[in-house]
């Protein structure tokens, strides 16, 4: 009943906001009758930010036209390079004389399309040769496709790394982190010639009885099978994936803004303050943050009910008891990988020590291949975006790489 709630209320939503975009456009025109006090700018304002503020559930465009190396301005165009029924894996093409190290960048299954880190990857294509895990909704996924849990994300991590072949390096943005450093630890198990030279995780949930946040705090409140029975739901019939069983993307949206409910309040306010004020480079700013932070998918129930438990409330990964496909997986195992692990010094979705956790555990690997980096000043999403990631955080990442290429 979720789903088919959701779906009402959108349905009605989508008939208010042409009602609200001709409201707005209808207060910005001369009324003489109307006393010159009136909040007339500000109201329309507000209308067309309603009006144009929409959960979407389709993949934006990645928009990276052109990348810059050294002083020539590249075109960059998208190329599918492998497909599965849940994700393709993207490699942004530059038409380059010189071989850039080959990076896959694994993207969250956390509610937000791969697109989210935009600009994690604009900034990367500068001095690497970048492909990328983009994800797709599972409600648009057959249930003839079969499932997608935890093990499915490991699976994928190491298929992908084999295409790409020997020699390729791994960065890891969140949620991914525990999934990449299980896929390393068998690659490494297997001598398989595909494991990556190196292995940055950043923000990552690797052992989090460290520091622990509200997100982890809530996670372990409650049983399982509250989540279950409360926060997944059946994909309904007008989609491919109908009677597939998900948490829903506007679901995780609504935890997400309701954890900083103040700061997108705000943020509301100003983009309807900058459409009154006319001020359009304010505007796009926010416009494009939230088109992009609208754009939500599915997780498979099955994925997300695993993630919660062996992540959040079991810990079997730095408690030595993580399997996949029924196999013990021993991070002690990688000796040939690099490890970069990146924190944000005030993330409140991943505390500060959680992804540091993965040093210790990776304890075959000799001192002057493993690095950390506590960024100041930053958030979760800084982490991955922004002035400090391109200027301070980017440039350890870049001569990880580089060192180990």
């Amino acid at each position: 009943m979720i789903y088919q709630a959701y779906g009402a209320q959108a349905d009605f939503l989508d008939l208010v906001r042409p009602l609200a975009a001709a409201a707005g456009t209808a207060l910005r025109l001369p009324w003489p009758l109307l006393a010159p006090g009136w909040p007339i700018r500000n109201l329309a304002g507000a209308l067309d930010t309603f009006a144009n503020l929409t959960v979407t559930h389709a993949r934006l465009p990645f928009a990276i036209d052109s990348a810059r190396v050294g002083d020539r301005l590249v075109p960059v165009r998208e190329e599918p390079v492998h497909s599965t029924p849940f994700a393709t894996l993207l490699h942004f093409k530059k038409d380059l004389e010189t071989a850039q190290p080959r990076v896959l960048v694994v993207a969250p299954l956390s509610g937000h399309f791969a697109t989210l880190l935009r600009a994690t990857v604009k900034t990367m294509l500068a001095d690497h040769d970048v492909y990328i895990t983009d994800w797709g909704n599972i409600r648009d996924a057959p249930l003839a496709e079969g499932r997608f849990d935890f093990n499915s994300f490991v699976d994928h991590v190491i298929e992908f790394l084999r295409v790409m072949g020997p020699g390729a390096h791994v960065v890891a943005v969140c949620q991914p982190c525990v999934p990449v450093l299980a896929a390393a630890a068998l690659m490494a198990e297997d001598r398989d010639e595909a494991q990556p030279r190196s292995m940055t995780l950043m923000a990552g949930p690797v052992d989090t009885r460290v520091n622990p946040t509200k997100v982890n705090e809530l996670a372990a409140k409650r049983p399982i099978s509250w989540f279950e029975q409360n926060l997944t739901a059946k994909v309904p019939r007008r989609f491919k994936g109908a009677g597939r069983r998900v948490y829903p993307g506007f679901m995780q949206l609504a935890a997400f803004i309701s954890m900083n409910l103040e700061r997108h309040l705000r943020s509301f306010k100003d983009m309807a303050e900058a459409r009154a004020d006319g001020d359009l480079t304010k505007l796009q700013v926010l416009q494009t943050f939230y088109e992009e932070y609208f754009a939500v998918m599915d997780l498979p129930a099955e994925f997300y009910l695993e993630t919660v438990k062996m992540v959040f409330q079991d810990h079997v990964l730095p408690l030595g008891k993580l399997e996949v496909h029924g196999r013990r997986v021993d991070p002690r195992a990688i000796k040939r990988t690099a490890l970069l692990t990146v924190e944000g010094e005030r993330d409140d979705i991943c505390g500060l020590g959680q992804t540091l956790a993965a040093q210790e555990l990776c304890s075959g690997l000799r001192q002057y291949m493993k690095a950390h980096h506590v960024q100041t000043g930053v958030g979760h999403y800084g982490v991955f975006n922004g002035r400090r990631w391109n200027t301070e955080i980017y440039p350890k990442l870049r001569d990880m790489i580089q060192m180990t290429s």
